[in-house]
């Protein structure tokens, strides 16, 4: 079951040039062929999808990598920054002994 031998296409395509006729036919297996290769393009546009979704490392299609290079980068002026040790206070008066 499942297999298409020579006999069963011969029967179909028999049968189809019965149904359809000579002039038909050639038109019929044009428009077949073209909706093949749509759907096969939209298949292989949405398994290319989801591996980009699923591959964060991988860019996204149609996008180039881009490379930083130091002559990109800008340099950022850094300005350092002191902290005064906190000044010695008194205690502060306990009020359950006052």
């Amino acid at each position: 079951m499942g297999n298409i031998g020579g006999p069963e296409i011969l029967i179909i395509l028999v049968a189809a040039l019965l149904l359809f006729g000579p002039r038909r036919l050639p038109d019929l297996a044009k428009s077949a062929g073209q909706a093949l290769r749509s759907f096969k393009q939209a298949t292989s546009a949405v398994t290319d999808d989801l591996r980009a979704g699923l591959d964060p490392a991988a860019p996204a299609p149609g996008m180039a990598p881009t490379a930083i290079t130091p002559a990109a980068v800008t340099p950022v002026a850094v300005t350092p920054v002191t902290v005064a040790p906190p000044a010695a206070t008194a205690p502060a008066a306990d009020p359950l002994r006052a």
